[in-house]
C-alpha cells in the first residue's frame, strides 16, 4: 500500500515541477498580455489613440498593429511601462493631429454655458460638473485634454487651454 502511495506522489510532484517548468519557458497567451497592457492604459475611452477604447487598442499593441505611442491621456509614463513590459524602447508621444493634448485641459465659459448635460455625459473620465439647465464647469485635475467635449457642445463655450 505504502509503494502506491509513494509512487502516486512521485508522479504528482514530477508533473507538478513539469507544468511549472513549462509555464515559465513558454510565452503568454495573447488575452493573458492584452489583459495586462489594458491594465497599464488610462482608461479613458477617449478615442485619441484611433480605437474605440482602451482595450481595442491594447489588442492591437499585442496583435503588432499598433504602436505604443498613441495614448495622450496616458503621456510618456505610460508609454515607458508599456515599453518595460513588451521589451520594447520607449518612444516619444506620437499622436495624429494632437500634440498638445496630454498638456491641455479644458475650460467652460461659464457665461455661455446653457447647461445642456452634452459636455458631462460625453467625457470619460466625469472630469465635467453640473447639473440641467445650471452652469458646468471642469474639475482640471481629472481633465485628460481628450478633447472629446469640444464638438459635443451645442454653444462653443469650451475651450483647451495649456494646463498650468
Amino acid at each position: 500500500m505504502w509503494t502506491a502511495v509513494v509512487t502516486i506522489a512521485s508522479i504528482s510532484l514530477a508533473a507538478g515541477l513539469l507544468l511549472a517548468w513549462a509555464r515559465s519557458r513558454l510565452p503568454e497567451n495573447d488575452d493573458a498580455v492584452a489583459d495586462r497592457v489594458n491594465d497599464l492604459l488610462p482608461q479613458t475611452q477617449c478615442g485619441q489613440c484611433g480605437f474605440a477604447g482602451c482595450r481595442p487598442y491594447a489588442n492591437a499593441i499585442v496583435a503588432g498593429s499598433a504602436e505604443i505611442d498613441r495614448c495622450p491621456p496616458g503621456g510618456y509614463d505610460t508609454i515607458r511601462r508599456l515599453a518595460e513590459l513588451l521589451g520594447r524602447e520607449p518612444r516619444p508621444l506620437a499622436v495624429p493631429g494632437s500634440t498638445t493634448m496630454s498638456h491641455s485641459v479644458a475650460i467652460i465659459d461659464e457665461a455661455l454655458c446653457i447647461g445642456c448635460l452634452h459636455c458631462r455625459d460625453i467625457c470619460p473620465v466625469d472630469a465635467i460638473v453640473g447639473a440641467q439647465r445650471c452652469m458646468h464647469t471642469v474639475i482640471s485635475s481629472e481633465c485628460t485634454g481628450c478633447e472629446l467635449c469640444l464638438p459635443a457642445c451645442p454653444v462653443d463655450c469650451i475651450d483647451m487651454v495649456t494646463r498650468a
